[in-house]
């Protein structure tokens, strides 16, 4: 009985023993294993231009310079990747530009630049029925934000400066003291040129006399020729213009070996025998802040200007002409002059 009831407790110790191992056991819980995520990189859309001007790209004038300035933007941001843009060049008629402006601004071009300042009646109609895309106009300071419209840029160029330092020059070169200007129409970024030249000429040279003749277009070739001409039969032995036209007077000025003065664009290309220098426009200064603008939210409102400060007009001297040191010196001075205020470039 006693080794009966010591057995039975025997046996129920060692299943008791097992009962605890087997509680103690926690069973293994399965790996759950996350889903991979993968952080695509946003691709940001590239910016995109849509530039509309009243002559060709390769003008050497006003239409280059805003299509050089386009082609650099484009370097800067890296390419087609991150910069786009079309063009509609020789749209001389305003209505035909304001019809590339409005399908240019229904294709949701991020910014829409009407580059002269005859199309700014065009922007004034087509702008406000576009208020998510952007316009910049020049050469002009109005951005219509008087009228309600709040997406539009405008730019300017303040001609004049490098208009007075290549009229400094002109001064000191001619040996006539009979200097010739042709001009297109009496406005914009072309008076102002002419006007600071003319105000460079007599700084440098009082005793010269500036024969100034406005053809009444920017376009005409012809014309300008003619004017060409007739500056250098009246004794003429420096000439300068500015506008497109002016292909037709260097081509003169070349064949009659007289010298000249360009602006917009740098003109030496054409006549690298008898071009001095050029103030040229770089409208890279207007749009990087432009596009940085758009990019935050604003899309007008704003006027700039280009200057010799800025950077946004340079001067070009042709290393092909040999400018005697005292020209250039004198140059040089005027730059400094007018970038610190102390010479007044407008009579």
């Amino acid at each position: 009985m006693k080794t009966s009831a010591w057995m039975k407790i025997s046996i129920l110790f060692v299943l008791f023993t097992f009962l605890l191992a087997a509680c103690a056991t926690t069973p293994a819980t399965p790996e759950v294993s996350e889903p991979e995520t993968t952080d695509e990189p946003v691709v940001e859309e590239p910016f995109r231009v849509a530039l509309i001007m009243p002559s060709a790209i390769n003008d050497l004038a006003f239409s280059q310079s805003i299509y050089d300035a386009l082609v650099k933007i484009q370097t800067e941001m890296g390419g087609e990747s991150g910069f786009q843009f079309v063009y509609s060049e020789n749209m001389f008629v305003v209505d035909d530009a304001a019809a590339a402006i409005r399908d240019y601004a229904s294709q949701g071009y991020d910014l829409v630049i009407a580059h002269g300042s005859q199309y700014g009646s065009s922007l004034r109609e087509i702008a406000p029925d576009f208020p998510e895309v952007s316009f910049a106009h020049g050469t002009t300071v109005d951005t219509f934000v008087d009228e309600g419209i709040t997406n539009v840029f405008a730019y300017e160029a303040a001609s004049d400066q490098g208009g007075y330092v290549n009229g400094v020059m002109a001064g000191l070169l001619t040996e006539s003291n009979v200097v010739g200007v042709v001009g297109p129409i009496e406005t914009g970024d072309a008076k102002l040129y002419i006007d600071g030249f003319k105000a460079g000429v007599m700084a440098s040279n009082p005793e010269a006399q500036v024969n100034i003749n406005y053809t009444g277009s920017f376009s005409d070739v012809a014309l300008a020729s003619e004017a060409a001409n007739t500056h250098i039969g009246a004794g003429a032995d420096i000439l300068t213009g500015t506008a497109q036209m002016v292909v037709g007077a260097i081509g003169v000025a070349e064949e009659r070996g007289v010298l000249w003065f360009g602006t917009q664009s740098s003109q030496t290309s054409l006549a690298p025998s008898i071009v001095v220098a050029n103030q040229v426009y770089d409208w890279t200064v207007v749009l990087r802040d432009i596009i940085s603008l758009i990019k935050e939210g604003t899309l007008g409102g704003k006027a700039y200007a280009i200057t010799l400060a800025n950077d946004g007009l340079v001067m070009d001297f042709n290393p092909q002409y040999t400018l005697p040191e005292s020209v250039g010196q004198a140059a040089a001075e005027a730059i400094q002059g007018i970038e610190s205020g102390s010479i007044t470039t407008l009579p």
